[in-house]
C-alpha cells in the first residue's frame, strides 16, 4: 500500500499527520546475535501483531478489490446507476475527515481507541451497504466504511512507531504492500463467484466476519503497547475541535455539494454548488503547501502530481467494470479480472524505479509514469467497439499500473529527498492529503461527466436487450469520464517539468 500499493490510493494511510512515535521499549530490539527469526517482524516478540495487522490490511484490500467488482451489479439491482459515482466518492470523502480525525486522536489519547472505533464503523458501513433497499442508503453504507476505513489505516500506522523499533520498520511497511498482492489475485474471482452465485449483498455481508480472527490475533499484542494519557487537549472536543479536522471535514461537505450540484443542472443547484466551493478551496488550500495550485517548483509540484496520479486513476478505474458489464455484456467476475494485471504491474514498476542506477531519473521516471497511465486511460474506451476485443482493457491497465508504480514510488522518495529532516512528517501528511483530495475531487468530476452525458439513464436489464432498444447504450458517457481523465493524467505529465 504505500508507494507498492497496487490499488486506489497510492499510500497506505492517506491523510495522517501523526509523525512515528519512538519505540516506547527499545528492548524489543533483538541483541545482534540473536538467533535468527526471534528479532525480526515475525520473531517472537512481534509475530502475533505482525501476523494481525497484516490480515487486517489484507481485508481491507479484499473490500477495495471486491466492491469494484460487485459494485455495476448492486448501482443496477438498487436501480441507482445515476449515483453510481457516489458511492465511491461517499467513502473517500468520508475517509478524508476520519483520516485527520484518526491523526488527532491518535496524537491526543493513543491509537486504541480510534483503531477500535474504525473497525466498527466499518463493519458498520458494510452492514448497511449490504442490505441497503436503496441507492442513497446503500451510499450512506459507503459513507460509514470510508469513516471506518480512514480511522483504521492511520491508527495502525501509529501501531506501527509504537509498536516496532526502526531497525524494523522497513520490514513491516514491506509487507503491508505485500498484503494487497494476494486480495489483487483473487479478490476479483472471489467477489465476481459470490456476486453471480449468492448475490452481490453477501460481498458486503460477508467481510465483517473475516476481521474478527486478525483482531483475536493482535489484540493481546496490542494491549501491551504503552498507555497514553490524554493532555487537556485530550477531550473530545478538542480533538473534533481541531483546526485540521474542521478543514478536512470543510473539504469534504464542499465535495459532496459541489458532486450533488454537478448532477442536478438546474438553476436551484447554484447555491449548493457556491456553498461547496466556498468550503472546498479554503479547505483544500490550507491542507497542502503553499504554492501547490500553481504548479511550484519543487515539494508543491510533488504533492500536485500524487493528487493528479491517483484522481485519474480511480476517476477512470471506477467506471471500468461498469462499462464492461453494461456495455459489453461481461460478468463481474471477468469485468473485475480486467483490472487484476495494474495491480501486479504497480508493484513491478515500484521495483524498477528502485533501481539504484535510475536514481538520476526520478523526475524523469515520473513524467514517464503519467504518460503510461493517460495511454491507458484513453485506450480503454476502444472497448467500446464490438470490433475491438475486450481484453483491451486489462492489457492497457497493465501498462497504467507500471505506470503507476514508477510515478507514486518515485514520489515518494523524492519528498523526502526534499524535505528537510524536521519537515519530513508534515510533508508526508501533505502527499497522502493531496491523494484523498484527488480520489474525492476526481471520482466526483467522473459521476458529474457520466450523469451529464446520460449514463445516469442505464437501465437495470441485461445489456444485450437495452443495447438493442438504444434506451440504455450510452457510450458517450463513458467516454466523456474517459476523455477528461486522460486530460487529467496529461497534466500531471506536465507537471514533471517543474519537479526540480
Amino acid at each position: 500500500m504505500t508507494a507498492d500499493r497496487p490499488r486506489r490510493s497510492a499510500d497506505p494511510f492517506p491523510g495522517t499527520h501523526t509523525e512515528l512515535a519512538p519505540p516506547a521499549d527499545e528492548r524489543a530490539d533483538a541483541p545482534a546475535d540473536a538467533p535468527p527469526g526471534t528479532g525480526g517482524i515475525l520473531g517472537r516478540a512481534h509475530r502475533a501483531l505482525t501476523f494481525g495487522i497484516i490480515s487486517v490490511v489484507s481485508v481491507v484490500a479484499f473490500e477495495a478489490i471486491a466492491v469494484n467488482t460487485a459494485m455495476p451489479v448492486a448501482a443496477r439491482a438498487l436501480d441507482g446507476i445515476g449515483l453510481y459515482a457516489f458511492a465511491f466518492s461517499a467513502y473517500f470523502t468520508a475517509s478524508l475527515f476520519a483520516m485527520a480525525l484518526a491523526g488527532e486522536w491518535s496524537d491526543r489519547r493513543g491509537p486504541l481507541a480510534p483503531l477500535f472505533a474504525g473497525i466498527a464503523a466499518f463493519g458498520a458501513g458494510l452492514l448497511v451497504a449490504g442490505g441497503a433497499q436503496s441507492m442513497g442508503m446503500f451510499v450512506a453504507g459507503r459513507g460509514v466504511q470510508g469513516i471506518g476505513g480512514g480511522m483504521v489505516v492511520v491508527s495502525l500506522y501509529v501501531v506501527v512507531g509504537r509498536a516496532y523499533p526502526d531497525r524494523l520498520r522497513p520490514s513491516i511497511m514491506a509487507a503491508f504492500s505485500a498484503a494487497w498482492v494476494v486480495p489483487v489475485i483473487v479478490g476479483p474471482l472471489v467477489a465476481g463467484t459470490v456476486t453471480e452465485q449468492l448475490g452481490w449483498r453477501w460481498v458486503f455481508l460477508a467481510i465483517p466476519v473475516l476481521i474478527l480472527l486478525p483482531l483475536a490475533v493482535m489484540l493481546p499484542a496490542l494491549r501491551k503497547l504503552p498507555r497514553t494519557r490524554p493532555g487537556p487537549g485530550g477531550g473530545a472536543r478538542q480533538v473534533l475541535g481541531n483546526r485540521r479536522c474542521l478543514l478536512a471535514l470543510a473539504a469534504a461537505v464542499g465535495a459532496c455539494l459541489l458532486q450533488y450540484a454537478g448532477q442536478h443542472p438546474a438553476w436551484f443547484a447554484l447555491l449548493p454548488a457556491a456553498a461547496g466551493l466556498a468550503l472546498l478551496v479554503p479547505g483544500i488550500v490550507r491542507l497542502l503547501p503553499r504554492g501547490t495550485f500553481r504548479a511550484g517548483r519543487g515539494l508543491p509540484s510533488v504533492v500536485l502530481m500524487r493528487g493528479l496520479a491517483a484522481g485519474a486513476l480511480v476517476g477512470s478505474e471506477s467506471f471500468i467494470p461498469l462499462m464492461l458489464v453494461t456495455q459489453r455484456g461481461l460478468s463481474p467476475t471477468l469485468a473485475g479480472l480486467s483490472l487484476t494485471g495494474g495491480g501486479l504491474t504497480w508493484a513491478l514498476g515500484s521495483y524498477v524505479q528502485s533501481r539504484p542506477r535510475l536514481e538520476p531519473y526520478r523526475e524523469r521516471l515520473m513524467g514517464l509514469g503519467m504518460v503510461l497511465l493517460a495511454a491507458a486511460i484513453v485506450t480503454v474506451p476502444l472497448a467500446l467497439l464490438d470490433s475491438v476485443p475486450v481484453a483491451i482493457v486489462a492489457v492497457a491497465w497493465t501498462v497504467g499500473g507500471f505506470g503507476m508504480g514508477l510515478n507514486i514510488s518515485s514520489g515518494g522518495v523524492l519528498l523526502l529527498k526534499l524535505s528537510r529532516p524536521e519537515e519530513a512528517g508534515s510533508n508526508s501528511a501533505s502527499l497522502q492529503m493531496s491523494d484523498a483530495l484527488g480520489n474525492v475531487t476526481f471520482v466526483g468530476v467522473s459521476g458529474v461527466l457520466f450523469v451529464a452525458f446520460g449514463g445516469g439513464s442505464i437501465a437495470t436489464h441485461a445489456p444485450a436487450l437495452t443495447t438493442a432498444s438504444g434506451a440504455a447504450s450510452h457510450p458517450a458517457a463513458f467516454v466523456a469520464v474517459f476523455a477528461t481523465m486522460t486530460l487529467v493524467a496529461l497534466a500531471g505529465a506536465a507537471v514533471a517539468g517543474r519537479l526540480r
